[in-house]
C-alpha cells in the first residue's frame, strides 16, 4: 500500500508564502505544512505568489509581483498594518483563482488532496475541482466551514461550530477531526534565563487583550514589550504607548526568538474565544510561561500552574504576573 500522498496546497492571494509573513497565521500554516509533509515523502504542490518559497516539491506561481502590485501597490507589510486592503472580489484574487484552477487541472490525478489554507477565501478554486479530496486543513475562523472534510485547530473551536443544539441531537460527523497546529522547533530557543520585561506578541488590538496586558504590567510596575503589526481588520486607532510600554512593531524569526526566550512571561489575554492561540505554544517552546484568558484553545494548551496561568479577573492576572516574577513556574516541566 502506498502511504505517500499528492497534495495541492493553496496559499493566500494577498500574501506571499514566506517566513516574512510571520504575522499571518494562515500563511505560516501553509509554509510549515509544506516543509513538514515534504520531509515525510509526500508530493507537495504549492500555489501562490511567484515570490513564495516554501519547501515544496513544486512551487507554482499563480500571481506575479507586477499583478500583485497593480492591485495592492508596494505594500510594506512590515511597517504598515498586517493585511493589505483586499477583498475576494478584487483583481488580484480573480487572477489567483483563474491561474490556480488552470495549473491544478494540468497536474491533478485521482486521489489527490486539495487544501485551502485560506478557507472560503479560495473556495472558487476548490469548486472547480470537486473531483479531488477537499479538506479544510485548520479551521480557526468564525466565518463558517464548507468543505466535505474538516480539520479543526482545537476542541474549543470544534465544539463552537457544533452549536448548542448538538448537545441533545446525535448528528456528529465521524470525519470532522481536531488536529492542533504544528511548529518548527528550529525557529525557537529554550532558555530559563529571563530579562526584565513581559511580552505581548500578536495582532495589536484590544481583541487580543492588549489593553489588559498594559493595565496588568502598569499595576505591578513592570516593563511590557509589544510586538506585532496594527490590526487592519478591526480598524483600531493607533495606540498612545504609556511610559512602561515599548512598541517594537514587526518582528521576524530571529527577533521573535530573542523576545520570547527573554520574557518573564507572555501575556495573551484574548477577549474572544481563541481558536488555538499559536503564540502561546511558541512561548512554551522558548521556556516562557504564558498568562492567558480562561477560554478557547488556551483551556487545552495552557495547564494551570504548570505552563502558566489562566485568568478571569484582574486580580488573577496580577497574581499570575507576580508568580512569574517570583519564578513559581518550573520551566523544565
Amino acid at each position: 500500500m502506498n502511504n505517500k500522498f499528492r497534495i495541492h496546497v493553496l496559499g493566500l492571494p494577498h500574501t506571499k508564502t514566506t517566513l516574512d509573513y510571520t504575522g499571518c497565521a494562515f500563511t505560516m500554516k501553509a509554509w510549515k505544512f509544506c516543509k513538514m509533509m515534504k520531509a515525510r515523502g509526500h508530493h507537495i504542490m504549492h500555489y501562490g505568489h511567484e515570490e513564495s518559497n516554501p519547501d515544496a516539491t513544486e512551487n507554482i506561481g499563480v500571481i506575479s509581483t507586477q499583478e500583485f502590485e497593480k492591485v495592492y501597490g508596494k505594500y510594506n507589510y512590515k511597517k504598515d498594518k498586517l493585511q493589505v486592503p483586499m477583498t475576494t472580489e478584487d483583481e488580484a484574487y480573480q487572477i489567483f483563482f483563474k491561474n490556480a484552477i488552470a495549473e491544478i487541472e494540468k497536474r491533478k490525478q485521482p486521489g489527490d488532496i486539495l487544501l485551502p489554507f485560506w478557507g472560503a477565501g479560495v473556495r472558487p478554486i476548490c469548486d472547480a475541482h470537486k473531483d479531488l479530496l477537499i479538506v479544510e486543513p485548520g479551521i480557526g475562523y468564525a466565518a463558517g466551514h464548507w468543505a466535505p472534510f474538516k480539520i479543526f485547530e482545537s476542541y474549543a473551536i470544534y465544539h463552537a461550530y457544533c452549536g448548542l443544539e448538538n448537545v441533545g441531537i446525535s448528528q456528529q460527523k465521524w470525519y470532522d477531526v481536531v488536529i492542533p497546529n504544528y511548529f518548527d522547533i528550529k525557529e525557537f530557543e529554550y532558555s530559563e534565563k529571563k530579562k526584565d520585561y513581559f511580552l505581548f506578541l500578536g495582532r495589536v488590538y484590544d481583541g487580543k487583550g492588549l489593553n489588559v496586558a498594559m493595565q496588568v504590567t502598569e499595576a505591578i510596575g513592570a516593563k511590557l514589550k509589544v510586538a506585532g503589526q496594527l490590526s487592519d481588520q478591526y480598524a483600531e486607532p493607533d495606540y498612545e504607548w504609556p511610559a512602561h510600554v515599548e512598541y517594537v512593531g514587526y518582528v521576524g524569526i530571529e527577533e521573535r526568538k530573542e523576545l520570547m526566550k527573554g520574557a518573564i512571561a507572555s501575556l495573551l489575554p484574548s477577549l474572544y474565544l481563541e481558536p488555538f492561540g499559536g503564540v502561546q505554544i511558541e512561548n512554551l517552546l522558548s521556556g516562557t510561561p504564558t498568562i492567558t484568558s480562561d477560554w478557547g484553545g488556551f483551556v487545552e494548551n495552557n495547564i494551570e500552574g504548570v505552563t502558566g496561568y489562566r485568568c478571569r479577573t484582574f486580580e488573577e492576572f496580577v497574581k499570575a504576573a507576580h508568580n512569574c516574577i517570583n519564578k513559581k513556574i518550573n520551566y523544565k516541566d
